[in-house]
């Protein structure tokens, strides 16, 4: 299985979706959520997504349809 450390971006209502959950669920994929910072107009989340490697790219293509901000991280490891 792969793993990929990314950091993602929340804006206005998305902060209130279950953006990253759906997208976990339906492509089978494990989060680690490793840092958080939420408020009412910014959701600024950092985590490592692991399990098949197409299936991160198809979460992170529908999670950035959605309009969600994703960046990988360097090395791909959070610590």
């Amino acid at each position: 299985m792969a793993k990929r450390a990314l950091q993602l971006t929340f804006v206005g209502e998305q902060i209130k979706q279950p953006i990253m959950y759906l997208a976990a669920r339906k492509y089978d994929l494990i989060l680690n959520i490793r840092r958080a910072k939420i408020t009412d107009a910014l959701g600024e989340v950092t985590m490592e997504f692991e399990g098949r490697e197409e299936d991160i790219d198809k979460a992170v293509r529908e999670m950035e349809k959605e309009g969600v901000k994703v960046q990988s991280i360097a090395g791909g490891t959070v610590v």
